[in-house]
């Protein structure tokens, strides 16, 4: 597992994948489904693995923290950037970074979470991060969680080491937050696209050059070229990938973007997720017809991409 320090290089390199966390019945965690589920997405070349919202941490017991850090860390390769999550409110995430700070984890990611307002989060990310004694990640959707001015000088005082942005377009699709966030900071080499491959070709306009991806998990090559393309400009070739992932991501949109992903990768046979966790259920009937037609379909593209043996 990677423990440097993370550099805007590390931030921008590759995706950061979503993977969801396999489990048994019981909720215990499944090693052999959640390594078959990683080499997939090695095998895809992926190499950051961000667990997060889509692992449902939200929801996760402090009591078994640790196991979950044990997991993710034994999974990976030396070569390979491993982000856990922390919170989503204040006194897990103190908790949390009080187990983190015997561990190697470079960074972790605070996840969102309401009711706060911005001078407060501001002051709670500074304290996290003096007490694990290391720079963390936040995600946030709303532009009153961390007012711009903020979440800037967070960046530029080392608290932060990366802004993981997903705030809607406004109504003309424009991106007036991060707009102002890139002017304000210099450079957009510390954000990226929270929201994936629905939202990156627009938040490119602003350079931003890199996103986390849930539907990256059943497609991880056809996001990486996705990623690719951003990077060397090439964007009517970004738009054509991007319209690939459209329908799965619609449906995320539509019924639920964690347990789509989740029951998605076991529907389309990649691997099996098993139960999500405490507060969400496995999808049945229609829902899970759909989940299943449109999985297949993005795995589909995928295969088209795999090489010819």
């Amino acid at each position: 597992m990677k423990t440097t320090e993370i550099s805007p290089h590390d931030i921008n390199a590759a995706i950061m994948a979503l993977p969801p966390v396999a489990r048994h019945g019981d909720g215990s965690f499944d090693l052999t489904e959640n390594r078959r589920l990683n080499a997939w997405l090695r095998d895809g070349g992926i190499r950051s693995f961000m667990y997060g919202g889509v692992a449902n941490l939200f929801n996760q017991p402090l009591s078994t923290y640790g196991a979950l850090l044990d997991l993710i860390e034994d999974m990976a390769q030396p070569d390979e950037w491993v982000i856990p999550s922390i919170g989503a409110d204040f006194g897990k995430a103190w908790d949390q970074v009080a187990i983190l700070r015997e561990r190697d984890f470079p960074t972790a990611i605070l996840l969102p979470f309401a009711p706060v307002n911005g001078n407060g989060v501001a002051t709670g990310l500074r304290r996290l991060a003096d007490r694990l004694g290391k720079p963390l990640m936040v995600f946030f959707k709303d532009p009153a969680y961390l007012c711009v001015t903020d979440a800037a000088a967070l960046i530029r005082d080392g608290v932060l080491c990366m802004i993981e942005y997903g705030i809607a377009a406004d109504d003309d699709g424009t991106h007036p937050y991060l707009a102002q966030l890139v002017d304000v900071l210099g450079s957009p080499e510390r954000i990226i696209d929270g929201a994936g491959e629905k939202s990156i070709i627009a938040t490119a306009r602003y350079g931003v050059r890199n996103y986390t991806s849930g539907s990256g998990v059943i497609a991880p090559r056809l996001s990486t070229q996705l990623h690719a393309a951003i990077h060397v400009g090439e964007m009517m070739e970004a738009e054509r990938i991007a319209s690939l992932f459209a329908p799965f991501e619609s449906l995320r949109a539509r019924i639920s973007p964690i347990p789509v992903l989740h029951d998605g990768v076991r529907l389309a046979g990649i691997a099996d997720t098993g139960v999500m966790g405490p507060f969400f259920a496995s999808l049945t009937g229609r829902e899970a017809d759909e989940v299943k037609a449109l999985a297949s379909s993005l795995l589909q593209h995928e295969q088209d991409v795999l090489p010819v043996s």
